[in-house]
């Protein structure tokens, strides 16, 4: 759910904190009050476009941070898959506008905005006019059946999926085969060459590396082998040399080492150190004799490292690269040699994997019609509750000319809302408000097997009033006893349905200027707001009998809801 929502730096804002709870949980105010700069700076934080209009020129930036706490394992594995820090399961969303920039992080780490749409659209659903129309596209509709009936259509999908890649695959191989045969010939000519070439070099892995660190010390053998003679001189060579200088420097203490017991430490450091120095010198002497420089070696690595390079530049950046290509150019090959042969059985295992697809989708449609019926009939009941009084509602299936990953499903909400019409596509009879209580209506059929934690629905209230109004704020508290619901509205139906009620004000202040703050009502302010949606400024004790009586109804629903 949705803990905290925090906002700075932004049009009417100066700093605002809300901390929503469980249940429904209503943001109301005047009109101008500050209630669409709560949605839009909310949908910026989950990665949607923020309306520059917004920004405010004299703060050096704009904050935005939602904090949500989720046990979801969706959640769990796509944060683990991004390497994201995650305890306690809470995840902080935010965003900061800079003058030129905007950061995007999630827990303190900066990530790209398509990773915050994809970590918000797991833990929260906004649906605001934009949503509603979603349901003009007719794609959308398989998808809200696919969800309804994922437990049964989930693996069915799965299935026709992987029959599709399959599918996909044999039939870019065959279309891969479509070659003439003077083509055919000219590409196994040029195979043969590239694969002898490959194969003559006999390459071996990792024989690059080697060959370069010879020739790095062969191209500067002279010098290290003058700079190895010039320290073998100066340590072993001549009477100033470091063994000769070590050595009487042992003769002289060791005249009078038997005087002083400290002396005698000494010699025997010195002595040590005599040592060391005359395996260093062994050893040097070894690696003279051994390392001399070969000019032919040299001329050897040079014309292999230049055989290895030039194969580089042509199949690979390095050997295992080079070979792998080698191994696909034989298998070309030997498909170019049996042509007919394996194009024919790549045809047969066409045909065995259309079938696959044809039964794998076969199966999915027949799942999901019969699904459907049950949709549309729990759809048409939510409809009905909301005041749709004539409504005939129902899902048309379609075949696709072509398969894919999903079947060959085209499936398509059909509605009408007056007796006696026929039921045309939803798109093109649902007016904006009909298509908002629609989708209403979906997410209260949705509400046990959608696993979002969080729904919030702004214009939800958009051309209802009445009886209609009261249906929808039913549906509303139905939802949220299994969802954390946050809604916008004018409506007192509505607002009374509340488990949290929040209030939404403008100030204006003679040095501050305008500002908007938010509120957590009090019991007795709740009655309050719930007059003025009622009737406005002017507050009577009728319409305050009115507000207690309204807020005590939707008490008594909402028990009842609970009850089931």
């Amino acid at each position: 759910m949705l803990l905290n929502f925090h906002v700075k730096n932004l049009a009417l804002i100066d700093e605002s904190d809300i901390y929503f709870d469980e249940g429904l949980n209503i943001l109301s105010g005047e009109t101008g009050a500050g209630k669409s700069i709560i949605i839009d700076s909310l949908n910026f934080a989950l990665g949607g476009k923020l309306d520059r209009s917004l920004l405010r020129d004299n703060d050096d930036y704009s904050l935005v941070e939602a904090v949500f706490e989720t046990d979801s394992k969706a959640v769990c594995e796509k944060m683990k898959e991004l390497g994201i820090s995650f305890e306690d399961g809470q995840i902080i969303l935010s965003r900061k506008v800079l003058k030129n920039r905007v950061l995007s992080k999630i827990n303190g780490e900066n990530v790209s905005v398509s990773v915050l749409k994809e970590i918000s659209g797991l833990l929260i659903d906004v649906h605001g006019q934009q949503e509603h129309q979603s349901l003009n596209d007719k794609r959308n509709h398989l998808k809200i059946l696919d969800e309804f009936g994922k437990e049964k259509i989930s693996k069915l999908k799965e299935i026709t999926s992987d029959c599709y890649k399959r599918y996909s695959e044999l039939k870019n191989e065959l279309d891969k085969l479509s070659i003439d045969e003077e083509s055919r010939k000219r590409e196994i000519d040029f195979l043969e060459f590239e694969i002898n070439e490959i194969e003559s070099a006999t390459l071996i892995n990792g024989e690059d590396d080697n060959l370069e660190a010879d020739y790095k010390k062969l191209s500067n053998g002279k010098k290290i082998i003058n700079s190895v003679n010039k320290c073998h001189q100066l340590i072993s060579e001549g009477n100033n040399s470091a063994a000769n200088s070590i050595g009487e420097g042992m003769r002289l203490i060791s005249k009078v080492a038997e005087y002083d017991v400290n002396l005698s430490n000494l010699l025997d450091s010195l002595s040590n150190v005599d040592s060391l120095l005359n395996d260093f010198s062994r050893e040097l002497s070894d690696y003279i004799s051994e390392n001399e420089f070969s000019e032919e070696e040299f001329e050897e690595i040079n014309q292999r490292l230049t055989v290895i390079n030039n194969l580089k530049s042509k199949y690979g950046d390095s050997i295992s690269d080079i070979l792998a290509s080698l191994e696909e150019k034989r298998k070309r090959l030997d498909t170019l040699v049996n042509f007919e042969t394996y194009k024919e059985s790549i045809n047969k295992k066409l045909k065995n994997a259309e079938k696959d697809l044809v039964d794998a989708s076969l199966k999915l449609s027949e799942c999901r019609k019969k699904i459907s019926t049950k949709l549309v009939k729990e759809i048409t009941k939510a409809l009905l509750d909301l005041n749709f009084l004539q409504v005939s509602f129902n899902m048309e299936f379609r075949k696709t000319l072509d398969y894919s990953a999903n079947g060959f499903d085209d499936a398509e909400f059909i509605i009408s809302t007056n007796p006696g019409e026929n039921l045309k596509p939803l798109g093109k009879v649902a007016s904006g408000g009909e298509l908002s209580r629609i989708m209403l209506g979906i997410k209260t059929v949705l509400a046990d097997t959608d696993n979002i934690d969080t729904l919030i629905f702004d214009e939800i209230d958009t051309g209802i009033s009445g009886r209609t109004a009261s249906m929808v704020a039913k549906k509303m508290a139905y939802i949220a006893r299994r969802h954390q619901v946050i809604c916008i509205t004018h409506l007192a139906q509505i607002a009374s349905m509340a488990d949290s009620h929040f209030l939404i004000e403008k100030k204006i202040n003679k040095n501050e200027g305008t500002t908007s703050s938010i509120i957590k009502l009090s019991n007795d302010a709740i009655i309050t707001e719930l007059s003025r949606l009622v009737g406005g400024t002017d507050i009577t004790d009728a319409i305050l009998s009115s507000a207690i009586e309204m807020k005590d109804n939707a008490n008594i629903i909402k028990k009842e809801i609970e009850k089931g």
